[in-house]
C-alpha cells in the first residue's frame, strides 16, 4: 500500500533511475493571484469618483466665484443661469461653489478624523495586541468602556463641550471660528473611531505576532520595538488600511449628522451636511438644495465602502495562498 502513495512511487523512481514526469505548473494559484490583483469596474468607477471630489473641492474655488448680485441666482433651479449649471441657494451663493467647498470641509473632518484615530487606535492596540498580559487587560477595558458608550452621542458630547463659544471680557459671547471648529471636529470623532480602530489592530497583532519570522527575530535579539514595526505593523497594515476606508466614509456621516444637529460646520464654514442641513427649509421650493449634497455624500461613500471591500478582499485572497 505504501507504494501507491505519490512521494514513496517518487523515491522508488528516483532509485530505478526512471525520470520523474514535469511537475504541474500552479496554474490555480497563478489564476487566484491574476484575480487578486484586477479591482474590477466598480473599483475604477469609485477610483474615478473620489479623485474627481478630491480636485473639484481644490480647482472648483479657485475658477468659480458667486455672482456680484446675489439677486442673480437666489432660489434659481438647476440649468436656469447660464454659467452656474446647478442654480443657487435662498442666499444667492453658487450651488457648484458651495459643494466644492462643502467637500473639502467634509474630507478634511473625515481623513483628518480617521487619521487620528488610526495613530492612537493602531498604537495601543499594536501595544495591546504584541505585549498581552496586563497591558492588553488595561487598554482592552479602556477600549470597552469606550464602545459601550453611542457613538454618535459621545461624539455630540465632545464637540459641544469643546466648541464652546467663549466670553469676552466684555461679557459678550465669542462663537468660535470655522477653522477651530473643524479642528475640533476632527478631534472628537477622531477620538470616536479610536477603540474600533484599536479592536481591529489588536485582533490582527494578536494573530501576526504568533508567527514563525516573528519568533526568529526575537531569537536574534530585536527588540520589541523592533519586531513591533519591521515585523508585525507591515502585515496588520493592510487589514486597518481596509477599516481606515470605512471610517472615512463613517465619520463623513458621522459629520453630516453633528451638521444637521446643529453642532457640526457653521458659517461661513461649509460642508455637506450644513448644506443639507440649511436646505431644509426650501426643501419644497428647490428640492435640489437637499438632493444634490446627499447625492455627493452617497457616492462618496458608497465609493470608501467599495475600495474598503476591495482592499479586504486582496488581503484575504494573500492571506489563503500563503
Amino acid at each position: 500500500m505504501l507504494e501507491h502513495s505519490p512521494d514513496v512511487a517518487a523515491a522508488v523512481a528516483v532509485d530505478k533511475g526512471t525520470p520523474l514526469p514535469p511537475a504541474a505548473a500552479p496554474e490555480k494559484v497563478d489564476f487566484v493571484r491574476a484575480r487578486s490583483q484586477r479591482i474590477g469596474i466598480g473599483g475604477i468607477v469609485a477610483i474615478v469618483w473620489l479623485a474627481f471630489v478630491l480636485v473639484a473641492a481644490i480647482v472648483i474655488p479657485m475658477i468659480v466665484k458667486n455672482p456680484s448680485d446675489p439677486g442673480l441666482l437666489a432660489g434659481r433651479g438647476l440649468f436656469k443661469v447660464s454659467g452656474h449649471p446647478l442654480g443657487g441657494d435662498a442666499a444667492g451663493n453658487d450651488m457648484l461653489l458651495q459643494l466644492a467647498k462643502g467637500a473639502r470641509s467634509s474630507l478634511i473632518v473625515a481623513i483628518g478624523a480617521v487619521a487620528l484615530g488610526l495613530a492612537l487606535g493602531g498604537t495601543f492596540g499594536l501595544i495591546a495586541g504584541y505585549r498581552r498580559g496586563r497591558i492588553d487587560t488595561i487598554l482592552t477595558s479602556f477600549f470597552n468602556i469606550l464602545l459601550a458608550i453611542p457613538q454618535f452621542v459621545l461624539a455630540v458630547a465632545l464637540v459641544s463641550v469643546l466648541a464652546n463659544d467663549s466670553i469676552s471680557k466684555q461679557g459678550i459671547p465669542q462663537p468660535v471660528g470655522s477653522g477651530r471648529r473643524l479642528f475640533i471636529l476632527v478631534v472628537a470623532l477622531g477620538i470616536v473611531s479610536t477603540p474600533i480602530l484599536a479592536r481591529i489592530t489588536r485582533a490582527n497583532t494578536l494573530q501576526w505576532a504568533q508567527r514563525e519570522f516573528v519568533m526568529a527575530a526575537r531569537a536574534q535579539g530585536a527588540t520589541d520595538r523592533r519586531v513591533m514595526i519591521r515585523e508585525v505593523l507591515p502585515n496588520v497594515m493592510p487589514a486597518m488600511f481596509s477599516i481606515a476606508l470605512l471610517g472615512v466614509a463613517v465619520a463623513m456621516v458621522a459629520e453630516g449628522g453633528l451638521s444637521i444637529l446643529g453642532v457640526g460646520v457653521h458659517l461661513p464654514g461649509v460642508s455637506w451636511g450644513s448644506l443639507i442641513a440649511g436646505g431644509r427649509n426650501s426643501l419644497q421650493s428647490q428640492p435640489a438644495l437637499v438632493f444634490e449634497p446627499i447625492v455627493c455624500l452617497f457616492l462618496t461613500v458608497l465609493s470608501l465602502n467599495y475600495l474598503g471591500d476591495v482592499v479586504r478582499a486582496r488581503f484575504d485572497v494573500r492571506e489563503s495562498v500563503l
